[in-house]
């Protein structure tokens, strides 16, 4: 179901929006329209003794590392940041499973992943450990699901010995929810996976925290492999797919050769992006300027032979910016909400900026009513609507 965008209004989201029919789904590409999607999809609620015991000292940490940083540094900061909201509450977000967010109607999820060959090195989070060597009774403490975290394979989680209660612990077992989702609900709109590439260790301050291993070469195949063989490359555009016989990928995103709506019901878009230092998508694309052969679109800038796919979460700053490159042909993904503060204080400032952007992906961690701080912001489409027309580069009636 597609509804006008231009409706959004107070983004309450009324139904005074005309219902997709077939022609309009065969006029549409897929960077044509705009989606609802979750942020760290698989995360549950970090144990609040662990946000008490660390919040002080990661908000000191906070203030350093601000204090020494350049101009220019500070400024991209606070675009990243711009919200008055200190670290614990920054986390007060915690997601059902996938398969209720796919019915409820996102089509974009974000999972994070981390190495781990041997398997068992997520098994024991330090943070667990240290409540529990000093005194904590472990059946005080939020339960955490070890399914799947002593097998070889990527993990999935958020922040490694913190932050590590997740719906789904093994990449494959999360693409497995996907794939059966999918297969029961064959005509559904394109889904955008996020996928973060979690390469660099956070909680350096825990005794005994878990090694986290860069993102080689081999990693990224294993990623890519794993999204082959459990959902397939027919269910996945892929780069190769929208490059077609263009001499590069940016080439056929600026002339618009993305498949049809009609053509990518019931398949997968993946973005890959890389926490920290991005250096590490660099294995991603060596050899295969374009992505050739590869499963996921990478972050990136405009005038890179790749570039498809961009990254700007603060849709206020980048307004239009954001246009500018939706008009292009590229995807972009931005939030409607940051850290937590827009669903306390009620705003949904950044949530219109986000949809009168024109970004294709829309991410939100409040998508359903009943958020942790009794508001009645929430982000979402009306009527069961999988997506909109996107106001900034279709037609929309």
């Amino acid at each position: 179901m597609k509804l006008n965008s231009m409706t959004l209004a107070a983004l309450a989201l009324t139904a005074s929006s005309a219902v997709a029919n077939n022609t309009a789904e065969n006029t549409l590409k897929i960077n044509q329209i705009q989606v609802v999607g979750t942020h760290n999809s698989y995360s549950q609620f970090v144990e609040p003794k662990l946000l008490t015991m660390f919040d002080k000292p990661i908000e000191q940490k906070k203030s350093e590392f601000i204090n020494n940083m350049s101009e220019e540094q500070f400024k991209q900061f606070q675009e990243e940041h711009p919200n008055p909201i200190g670290f614990a509450e920054g986390l007060n977000y915690s997601y059902d499973s996938l398969t209720e967010q796919l019915d409820a109607g996102m089509r974009s999820l974000a999972i994070d992943i981390y190495r781990d060959p041997e398997g068992g090195k997520f098994l024991k989070p330090a943070g667990y450990e240290l409540l529990k060597s000093k005194g904590v009774p472990e059946s005080t403490l939020l339960p955490h699901d070890k399914t799947d975290l002593d097998k070889p394979g990527l993990k999935v989680l958020h922040v490694a010995d913190f932050d590590f209660r997740s719906n789904c612990n093994l990449f494959t077992s999360c693409l497995q929810e996907l794939a059966d989702w999918s297969n029961t609900h064959p005509d559904h709109a394109p889904i955008f996976i996020m996928l973060e590439a979690k390469g660099r260790s956070v909680m350096k301050m825990l005794p005994g925290a878990a090694k986290i291993l860069p993102f080689e070469q081999s990693a990224y195949t294993e990623m890519d492999n794993s999204i082959i063989k459990v959902l397939g490359k027919n269910k996945v555009i892929t780069p190769d797919d929208v490059r077609g016989n263009y001499k590069t990928l940016e080439q056929a995103v600026k002339a618009n050769n993305w498949p049809s709506l009609a053509d990518s019901k019931g398949k997968f878009v993946f973005l890959l992006i890389a926490a920290g230092d991005t250096s590490d998508l660099a294995n991603y694309i060596e050899g295969r300027p374009n992505l050739e052969g590869r499963m996921a679109f990478l972050r990136s800038t405009p005038g890179q032979a790749h570039s498809a796919f961009i990254l700007f979460d603060n849709a206020i700053v980048r307004q239009q910016e954001i246009q500018d490159f939706v008009k292009q042909g590229y995807l972009v993904r931005t939030r409607s909400d940051i850290e937590t503060y827009e669903a306390k204080v009620n705003d949904m400032t950044r949530a219109k900026a986000a949809f009168s952007s024109g970004a294709q992906i829309i991410s939100t961690d409040f998508y359903k009513s009943g958020n942790p701080y009794g508001t009645t912001y929430k982000v979402h489409l009306p009527l069961g609507a999988e997506y909109l027309c996107n106001p900034v580069n279709a037609k929309c009636e």
